[in-house]
């Protein structure tokens, strides 16, 4: 098996840029064991597909509104996507701008919060938030949901719930456990009986 095996055209009108109202509205796509044709389902099905003693994982961490934008001290514009969080007011991050930022130089926030570019490795940078406040708090204040790529608009304000899953718990998760989005409590609660 090779990685161009999963190769294919798909068009980008046929790419969902919001949820569907339903959590488990989506569709699900059966790929039986052995020669069956393939099914297509919907997500709510899935306790059909399932028998006692199946095992499912679930990631019960939550998405963090990992997403800043601010201004570089030339006046360009970034959007900083926080990959990580790390010691002493700092974290790992992407950063898109017109011009990549210097190490040394600095990033005000929206709200005037000053960021100084540690340095770059490869596609991520380490920076230092200049503040006392803790990065979660300012985060929770400042940040915007990470939306997954092939999504092209801005996030908005039910983006906040519906890019998390029904369980999640602990903090951290910097992209949407995607797998996790179409499971609502009463499916959980079908699957669990």
């Amino acid at each position: 098996m090779k990685k161009s095996d999963f190769t294919f055209d798909l068009p980008a009108e046929l790419i969902a840029q919001a949820p569907l109202s339903g959590r488990t509205d989506s569709r699900l796509l059966v790929v039986p064991s052995g020669t069956g044709a393939f099914q297509d389902r919907q997500f709510s099905q899935l306790s059909d597909y399932l028998k006692a003693g199946d095992l499912l994982v679930f990631n019960d961490t939550r998405v963090i509104p990992a997403r800043l934008f601010g201004q570089k001290q030339t006046g360009g514009q970034v959007e900083i996507l926080i990959e990580r969080l790390l010691p002493a007011q700092q974290v790992r991050a992407q950063i898109g701008a017109s011009k990549s930022p210097k190490p040394g130089s600095r990033i005000a926030l929206t709200d005037g919060t000053s960021l100084k570019v540690i340095d770059r490795d490869g596609g991520f940078y380490r920076l230092q938030f200049e503040t006392a406040e803790p990065v979660e708090t300012l985060l929770n204040r400042l940040g915007k949901m990470p939306l997954p790529p092939y999504i092209q608009r801005d996030a908005v304000a039910a983006d906040e719930t519906r890019y998390q899953t029904v369980f999640a718990k602990h903090a951290g998760a910097v992209a949407a456990p995607t797998a996790g989005l179409h499971l609502d409590q009463a499916l959980l609660d079908a699957l669990r009986q």
